[in-house]
């Protein structure tokens, strides 16, 4: 698929002289400003993070009245519910404060959703189940911010209800006792895009903050976070970035809680953990457990207390997530033998397909599968209990939350954000739907956002890797809104190209410069095996890249990972703040 590189703007120069010194390269400070740093200060902040950074929980509106109605809880041994949803941010973020408040009370329960009887967020037999325990106060997280009527029937039975969601609430905010959300219009909490377990994690620094509770009681569960912060994709810079700091050095560091070392012992990883790790390593596994079974399951297991309790549960996830893959794999396959046959797809700005059969655990996945392969604002739909199902992923600068929105006369609910959503309607809405839905993209989307986009951070010589490459480590954890920098190198020769995987798919070889011959790096191309014939023949080839660390059998080195490849010797050029390219011999 071919792909535009365009490379960022050049950041303020005097922000660039004032970062660069003995340890900071020009190229180095020039990615520092790029991230908004402009200051030796900030810089030392971002790659020094303390927990001090953290705001003050209680800046957020609602968490004054939040750990009050805990309190009053606690104090009444009133039973609590911690209900949240089936993904690994709502799992995570039951896990987190169930450990903290089972500390205190006994009367506690935690509560997950089942996907497909219930659906996602709060439910009616959610709260049956509560009044069924004599529940009287029930904490949902990562879910809620749109369930007024669900809150005001849970009132009806005399139960109160706490909300820690970080969702788009809508017009009207639930009548519950607190409503945390930094998205609120009236919340003045100075970071807005923490995760649901984020949220969570605050809610407890409050209540610790407020009864002498040492922080590091609840600053032994950022693992937790870290998990949520990555498989949820939030941005990873401000709060997240100090949390998902925090979160990783006691997973890296110190020993991991038995369900997390489980997990990984499963699928044989032993590397030091990145964020990247925690998507895709224990974020399917976790996931897994909502989408094929039960996502009480991953709880059970995040909340295991022995390595045997943890294995056996364990084992049982890591079947689902086998599972899972097979699902995912035969309904995608399924799913682009419909761009085929189907003259709409064909000609669509977007994809909408359905099949009543398919399984709703996996269409999210399938959704960003197709979108690997056919560009575009995706929603893969499916049928269960009479209703139409399904979720959106989308393509970069367009929201696919708000063109779902644009549709809403034709669904019964939906929610999510700019990349991803759920959505529901009655099946013989759909021919409407696919159409309205189409409709709205051509209208909103501009045509260069239907070209998948590589943002370039710098332009730099191979011989520049190596002096960089301690900088860049020491940017992480990356994430949205601080991702791994992306090099373009220019005019590049290679050497023993070798394709690799069954069908071979990667490529792997040694990246040099003509200019200087001697001067050899390894690289790593995953699924670029089209390019073999360019590579071996030659000619000039541009290359955009990233730098890390392989590790091999005790020897660490550095190599590429090569993110595109074009023949030529790419020229990228700015022009009224958007970049043009094209390839010269």
């Amino acid at each position: 698929m071919q792909k535009r590189w365009t490379l960022k703007p050049a950041p303020d120069p005097k922000a660039v002289e004032a970062l660069t010194h003995a340890r900071s390269t020009p190229a180095l400070a020039t990615l520092l400003a790029q991230r908004s740093i402009s200051s030796p200060e900030q810089a030392k902040a971002f790659y020094h993070p303390e927990m001090q950074q953290l705001h003050d929980p209680f800046l957020m509106q609602d968490m004054d009245r939040a750990v009050e109605r805990i309190e009053l809880a606690l104090r009444e041994k009133q039973p609590i519910m911690i209900y949240g949803d089936y993904d690994v941010d709502g799992t995570t973020s039951v896990a987190l404060v169930y450990s903290v408040l089972s500390r205190c009370t006994g009367a506690i329960s935690h509560y997950i959703p089942d996907r497909y009887a219930e659906g996602y967020g709060i439910s009616t037999q959610g709260i049956d189940r509560a009044a069924e325990l004599g529940v009287k106060l029930i904490i949902a997280l990562d879910c809620g911010i749109k369930s007024s009527d669900k809150v005001e029937y849970a009132t009806g039975l005399g139960i109160d209800f706490i909300i820690c969601d970080h969702h788009l609430p809508s017009e009207k905010i639930p009548a519950a006792v607190a409503v945390l959300d930094p998205k609120r219009p009236d919340c003045a909490y100075p970071f807005k895009e923490l995760s649901g377990c984020g949220i969570g994690f605050k809610l407890m620094q409050g209540f610790a903050q407020h009864n002498d509770m040492p922080f590091a009681e609840i600053a032994e569960l950022l693992d937790l976070v870290a998990v949520s912060i990555g498989c949820d994709i939030v941005p990873v810079d401000g709060e997240n970035r100090v949390l998902a700091h925090f979160g990783l050095k006691r997973l890296n560091e110190e020993e991991p809680r038995p369900g997390i070392k489980a997990l990984l012992g499963m699928s044989n990883f032993s590397r030091k953990l990145t964020i990247t790790d925690l998507v895709f390593v224990l974020g399917p596994r976790i996931n897994a457990a909502g989408r094929i079974e039960h996502g009480q399951q991953a709880v059970e297991l995040l909340l295991a207390k022995s390595a045997n309790e943890a294995e056996n549960i364990g084992k049982r996830i890591d079947g689902n997530n086998s599972a899972r893959q097979d699902l995912d794999k035969a309904i995608t396959e399924e799913a682009l033998d419909l761009f085929a046959t189907d003259p709409f797809l064909q000609d669509s700005w977007s994809t909408v397909v359905f099949n009543p059969n398919w399984h709703k655990g996996v269409v999210g996945i399938v959704a960003s599968r197709l979108i690997e392969r056919h560009y575009r604002p995706t929603i893969v739909l499916t049928e269960s209990n009479g209703k139409v199902s399904g979720s959106a992923r989308s393509v970069k600068g367009f929201n696919v939350h708000d063109a779902i929105g644009a549709c809403s006369d034709l669904l019964e609910q939906f929610g999510g954000h700019m990349y991803a959503a759920g959505l529901t309607m009655k099946p013989e809405n759909v021919p409407a739907f696919r159409d309205r839905f189409e409709a709205v993209v051509r209208e909103r989307m501009l045509p260069s956002q239907r070209i998948p986009e590589e943002d370039v951070d710098l332009e730099i010589a191979l011989a520049d890797i190596k002096t960089l490459e301690r900088g860049v480590e020491g940017m992480e954890p990356f994430g949205p809104a601080n991702m791994k920098p992306v090099f373009l190198l220019r005019g590049m020769a290679a050497k023993d190209v070798r394709l690799l995987g069954n069908s071979g798919d990667h490529l792997k070889f040694q990246l040099c410069d003509p200019r200087d011959p001697k001067l050899l790096l390894d690289a790593i191309a995953f699924r670029q095996g089209e390019h073999f014939d360019l590579l071996r023949s030659g000619e000039p080839f541009s290359v955009l890249c990233t730098v890390e660390k392989n590790t091999w059998r005790g020897n660490t080195t550095i190599q590429l990972n090569i993110k595109d490849i074009k023949a030529g010797v790419v020229d990228v050029l700015e022009t009224a703040g958007h970049n043009l390219e094209k390839a010269s011999a």
